[in-house]
């Protein structure tokens, strides 16, 4: 995979983190209207969204340790490593709430049957469900930390998309129990953290075809 081919991958990446809480409808989940609002198509689009985000996490991540950055290889090795596992620990949760909550909010709108959020929440908070989902979200946490570690030497443009980056991924657990302006703010702040990776990584392989790894200055100039 070249650098610039790889770049593809956090341009898409920010798109779907900021797209999914931009999309994703909101109102009461203990009710007939959160019901609602998981049966519709914009709650299925949404999800399916932030699932490719977290899946191209780890592509965009193999795309840095391929260009001849300055960032530290092994810390960005020991970061993909751990963003694989955040995201097999995320999916399956996201896949539930995609799928099997749409299905339930849809049957549940058709039917006018209430009481099946007691369903919804079932799922949601099983102890294997959501300490997967939480593991998931703790590894992609530490996977953000090490990429900024990995790029704080290699001048101030990398240094600040990795910052963002990781506190992107660090808030995204606690995003999830904040109010919708604050979710929507948070998927663009982690947009914005991609796809400063993604300019630098397409600067980075536009200077030369193989950059040496003692070329900060040319990088950040």
């Amino acid at each position: 995979m070249s650098a610039l081919r790889g770049t593809w991958a956090w341009w898409v990446a920010g798109l779907c983190f900021v797209s999914y809480p931009a999309l994703r409808p909101y109102a009461d989940e203990t009710g007939a209207a959160g019901l609602a609002a998981m049966g519709s198509g914009r709650w299925l689009v949404a999800h399916l969204l932030g699932m490719l985000g977290f899946a191209l996490l780890p592509v965009g991540l193999t795309a840095l340790m391929v260009v001849g950055t300055t960032l530290r290889p092994r810390l960005l090795a020991a970061a993909r490593a751990l963003a694989y596992a955040g995201a097999v620990g995320v999916l399956p949760y996201y896949g539930g709430e995609a799928f099997g909550l749409q299905a339930i909010g849809a049957y549940a709108t058709t039917t006018h049957d209430a009481a099946l959020v007691t369903v919804v929440a079932a799922f949601r908070y099983g102890p294997m469900a959501i300490s997967l989902f939480g593991l998931g979200l703790l590894a992609l946490a530490a996977a953000g930390v090490l990429v900024a570690i990995a790029a704080w030497g290699s001048g101030p443009r990398w240094r600040g998309a990795g910052a963002v980056l990781a506190v992107g991924l660090l808030a995204y657990l606690p995003q999830f129990y904040g109010t919708p302006a604050v979710r929507v703010a948070h998927g663009v702040l982690l947009a914005v953290g991609c796809w400063g990776v993604a300019a630098l990584l397409a600067r980075a392989q536009g200077s030369s075809t193989s950059l040496p790894r003692t070329w900060p200055e040319r990088l950040v100039a």
